[in-house]
């Protein structure tokens, strides 16, 4: 038997009786909604075609940016850096310290507090007192201490052996990161344990609340930040999550285009399903964007923590964190250093969203907002010294490969000092105002415009370059850089002007009376110059070779017989030109080639400073004078270490002996004379007083090198286009030399500024100011110099005071004089006033005595030739220094 079955058709079409017609015949008719079912067909279609067409589309974009991807994330994802750290910082029992402070630079040197585990070390703070135990990263290995302050000073430091120090080493600070190659950006690598959670919780109340919830793209708030640009017809909200975020910083441009937001929400979803929420937090917090200093880009909240706040990650504070996480929408235009108004108001927004989200109660919120802004110092080159990290990356390429350098993320221990360097920076912020008042104020003139009853007065400003500025500072025992600032602003100029060769002028010119106090040493005592030797200080033509060279005083005032301790103290031109001449020029050249000036020629001019060196190489040049004859190689690293701490090299300063100590020790004692009377006078002026010794210096550009018992310090003003900027040694740089000082002796590790120590074979000698011979009761007038035991003078000034004049020359008060130097004694301040008001002294005086001046005066006065009569004939003579052109400006 057959069996019917009739499968149903879901789109079976049903018949339904149609209305009769007129021929009585019946049309069947279809249900309404399945007279679509071609249409359907259609659409179902078309839609399984696109959905194959969007996942294979998906599918290629996904596979593409999954290589890219793994490419990316491939190895080590952020290239690894060496660290750079100060010189370490010696506590010493009696030193003055506290032990909030020793906290805040172990803190700031990488060490914790909190029971927490760190690779650099820990320590234990208890009252009066603080317990440091160094990790196996630390430059001390594992020499823990405990150091014990009372009333301020430090009383004791016992050692983990229970044994008493009488000083212990904190650890070295770090300084910065080394960038790489030409990306000037620096980070500063963290974990995701090293962000304290209060960082944690500020980042996410503020740019992704659900961060720990979604997938990497949130739905809700891209839909949100839609509309609302809608809403106000622009792009302005984001709705970017943090992996969004992070996608863009490493794959893509900041453009906002509907494009790269579904190639940004597409990567975001292939780091989530790749990596750990902490994971991409981590990656995040190291690759943010967090501003500018100076030329280098802030990348990283690790980096940013050290730039802002001058402190590790870990020690961030609430109101810190906070102001960091407000940064990150636009850290440009929310600088806390440029608008620290938006800053402020942004970070009190971060606030209460912490409140909102339930990191923090509403009085903590309070508390923190009520906390004023305490920032780093603005001034990059008092923190990172740029100028200083720059030669560091230099001198470190030259012996290492830089990849491995960064690779193997070495640790650079410096000699940098970092309080130093912020006192450096500063004197240099302070003075180089100074020098831009002065140069506007000789730009600035009165012109005349117009004629006639419509003239008027205007004042115009000539244009010109910007003074530029270099300050090294280095330590006189051991030739280490303390400090160095290579220019006014490192943001708008790299080029480092503390190795930049210019003429040294004047500060050349104890290397001439070094090697002439030298013949104490090497000839016959007896026929040795000495500080008390006459040298002849007038107007004179020199012959080298067939060259003619006719150096003039500054001022063009010409002192005749003068003593050389006086020449120098007055930076006498042509006496010291007269002095090389008569040393030789060749010794004058060796002995300062030896001192470290390479560039320096055997010729008249070199004795004035005509030849260039670096104010590097003239701080290492002037060791010579503060230590004992022996020259120090300037050194800037100490020791190259790998990060687990094995020392891969260890550096010392270049030594040469170059002068014998007891010329040192007659050197630095007449260069006090520079400072207590002579053209340095500023120096006690501006208010620094501790026992000095230096030498300023004009040319085109102005110069002053000077050291104290414990830090030797040159600086330099000029321009870069070399063109003369008309101020002296002693108006341009020697007021910062002195600012640097005084600021560097406010420092506990500097501020005992002993006076210099003479070696053996030296004699202090008091002599008579009218004869320059030892001084008798009878010779009431007097000053101390040194000497080379045997070189002093043997006469008394009762013998030399004897008239051996005839009778005319007796009546008319002629015969030769000699110009003596203002009272000095054992390094004290003279009551003489400096070189300026001494000419107008002099000038007073001989006022008075044309004044006074009767017929056998005016006989006199013809016979003995007037000075002032005799300067102006001096000076209406043709010059005859460089064939076919006038001399240069005199240096002083």
């Amino acid at each position: 038997m057959a069996i019917k079955i009739k499968i149903p058709s879901f789109f079976a079409r049903k018949r339904t009786p149609a209305p009769k017609g007129a021929a009585g015949k019946s049309r069947p008719q279809v249900e309404g909604w399945r007279r679509y079912e071609r249409e359907i067909r259609i659409g179902l279609a078309a839609f399984l075609v696109v959905c194959l067409c969007f996942f294979s589309v998906f599918a290629f974009y996904y596979i593409k940016y999954q290589k890219i991807v793994d490419k990316r994330m491939s190895g080590q994802i952020f290239a690894p850096s060496a660290k750079i750290y100060a010189r370490a910082v010696e506590v010493d029992i009696g030193d003055k310290a506290s032990v909030s402070e020793m906290a805040a630079d172990l803190r700031r040197a990488g060490y914790i507090d909190d029971g927490g585990k760190s690779e650099i070390g820990k320590f234990e703070t208890r009252h009066g007192s603080i317990e440091i135990h160094p990790g196996p990263q630390s430059f001390h290995s594992s020499d823990s201490a405990t150091i014990y302050v009372a009333d301020g000073k430090v009383s004791r430091i016992l050692g983990a052996n229970g044994g008493d120090l009488s000083a212990y080493e904190l650890e070295p600070q770090l300084v910065t990161a080394l960038f790489q190659g030409e990306d000037r950006s620096k980070r500063q690598i963290v974990k995701f344990n090293d962000v304290p959670k209060v960082m944690v919780d500020a980042v996410l109340a503020i740019e992704d609340r659900r961060f720990f919830q979604h997938n990497g793209v949130n739905y809700y708030r891209l839909v949100e930040a839609g509309f609302a640009d809608l809403m106000h017809h622009r792009r302005g909200q984001g709705g970017s999550t943090l992996t969004m975020q992070l996608s863009r910083g490493f794959f893509l441009t900041p453009e906002k285009t509907m494009k790269r937001k579904l190639t940004e929400m597409m990567i975001a979803i292939e780091l989530e399903q790749r990596f750990s929420k902490q994971q991409i937090f981590e990656m995040y917090a190291n690759e943010v964007p967090m501003g500018q200093r100076g030329s280098y880009g802030i990348s990283g909240l690790g980096e940013a923590a050290r730039s802002y706040f001058n402190k590790d990650i870990k020690s961030l504070t609430l109101p810190e964190a906070a102001l960091l996480a407000g940064l990150i929408q636009r850290p440009s235009y929310l600088s806390p250093y440029r608008h620290p108004e938006r800053a402020l108001d942004r970070r009190n927004l971060v606030l209460d969203s912490m409140v909102e989200t339930g990191a923090i109660t509403r009085a903590e919120a309070d508390k923190a907002k009520a906390t004023p802004l305490k920032l780093a110092p603005p001034n990059v080159e008092a923190s990172d010294a740029p100028y200083f990290v720059d030669m560091v990356k230099d001198f470190l390429n030259s012996k290492y490969n830089e990849n491995e350098i960064n690779d193997n993320q070495y640790h650079i221990y410096t000699t940098i000092d970092p309080d130093l360097q912020k006192a450096a920076a500063e004197a240099v912020e302070v003075g180089i105002k100074g020098v831009d008042d002065q140069v506007l104020k000789a730009r600035t003139h009165k012109v005349k415009v117009g004629t006639g009853k419509n003239a008027t007065t205007e004042t115009e400003v000539k244009p010109g370059p910007e003074a530029q500025v270099a300050l090294v500072a280095i330590d006189p025992h051991t030739g280490e850089v303390l400090a160095l600032v290579g220019g006014r602003n490192y943001g708008m100029s790299q080029l480092n002007h503390a190795i930049a060769k210019r003429p040294t002028g004047s500060i050349f010119k104890p290397f001439v009376y070094a090697a002439a106090m030298n013949t104490g040493v090497t000839g016959d005592p007896a026929q040795a110059m000495t500080p008390a030797s006459l040298i002849d200080d007038s107007p004179t033509t020199f012959m080298y070779g067939d060259q003619i060279y006719e150096p003039r005083n500054y001022k063009a005032e010409y002192h005749g017989q003068v003593t050389a301790r006086y020449a120098l103290a007055m930076s006498l031109n042509n006496a010291t030109v007269k002095l090389a001449e008569q040393v030789g020029y060749d010794n004058v050249a060796n002995l300062a080639r030896n001192a470290g000036i390479a560039s320096v020629k055997a010729t008249p001019a070199m004795a004035l400073g005509a030849y260039d060196a670096t104010p590097l190489e003239m701080a290492g040049a002037y060791t010579v004078f503060s230590n004992g004859g022996t020259r120090l190689g300037p050194t800037m690293v100490k020791s190259v270490r790998t990060a687990k701490g094995d020392v891969v090299d260890n550096f010392q300063p270049d030594q040469k002996q170059v002068l014998d100590p007891r010329v040192a020790g007659v050197m630095t004692d007449m260069m006090q004379g520079v400072m207590n009377f002579g053209t340095a006078y500023a120096v006690r002026s501006k208010g620094f007083t501790a026992p000095a010794a230096g030498k300023t210096g004009t040319s085109h550009d102005a110069w002053f090198a000077g050291y104290s018992s414990n830090i030797l310090c040159i600086v330099w003003v000029g321009y870069d286009d070399y063109s003369d900027i008309k101020l002296s040694g002693a108006l341009a740089a020697a007021p910062i030399w002195a600012e640097f000082m005084k600021r560097a002796q406010k420092l506990e590790q500097y501020s005992n500024m002993k006076g210099f120590s003479q070696p053996s074979g030296i004699v202090q000698v008091e002599l008579d100011k009218v004869t320059n011979q030892l001084a008798t009761p009878s010779c009431p007038e007097t000053y101390t110099a040194a000497f080379i035991a045997g070189t002093e003078p043997k006469t008394t000034c009762d013998q030399a005071l004897g008239d051996h004049r005839g009778f005319f020359s007796k009546i008319l008060g002629t015969g030769q004089q000699t110009v003596l130097p203002p009272t000095t004694t054992n390094g004290t301040l003279s009551n003489m006033p400096p070189a300026e008001t001494t000419t107008a002294t002099q000038e007073q005086q001989q006022a008075q005595e044309k004044k006074k001046k009767g017929f056998f005066g005016k006989v006199a006065g013809f016979f003995k030739g007037d000075s002032s009569a005799q300067q102006q004939t001096q000076q209406q003579q043709p010059q005859q220094g460089q064939p076919s052109s006038s001399p240069p400006p005199t240096p002083r």
